[in-house]
C-alpha cells in the first residue's frame, strides 16, 4: 500500500487549502481513511477520519472548517480546509487502516503553514 499526499502550502489566516491523498495498492473496501497532522514540538494528532456508510469523524479543533471526503473509483481521499488559522500549521498526513489486519500505512507527509 503506498498513500501520495499533496497540496499542503503556505496560506495566510482566512484562507483554504485542499489536500489529497492517492492511494495505490489497495482498494477502498474495509478500511478507514484518515487525515492526521503534527505540530512541531508536538504529537500526531488525528483531524478527521472516514469510513464507507457513516459520517465522518472531525477533531473538535477543526470542526465545521475542514471537510473530509474520498472518491473510492480513484482511491482518492480528500481534505478541504477552510477559514484556516495559524495553529493548523503542522505536516498533513494521510493514513490508511485496514480493517482485516489492523494494520496502518502512511504517506509522506505535506506541509501546510499558516501566517497570521
Amino acid at each position: 500500500v503506498q498513500l501520495q499526499a499533496s497540496g499542503g502550502g503556505l496560506v495566510q489566516a482566512g484562507g483554504s487549502l485542499r489536500l489529497s491523498c492517492a492511494a495505490s495498492g489497495t482498494t477502498f473496501s474495509m478500511v478507514t481513511m484518515a487525515w492526521y497532522r503534527q505540530a512541531p514540538g508536538k504529537e500526531r494528532e488525528l483531524v478527521a477520519n472516514i469510513v464507507s456508510g457513516r459520517d465522518p469523524n472531525y477533531s473538535d479543533s477543526v470542526q465545521g472548517r475542514f471537510t473530509i471526503s474520498k472518491d473510492s473509483a480513484k482511491k482518492m481521499v480528500y481534505l478541504q480546509m477552510n477559514n484556516l488559522k495559524p495553529e493548523d500549521t503542522a505536516v498533513y498526513y494521510c493514513n490508511l487502516r485496514a480493517w482485516s489486519t489492523n494494520r496502518r500505512y502512511w504517506g509522506q507527509g505535506t506541509q501546510v503553514t499558516v501566517s497570521s
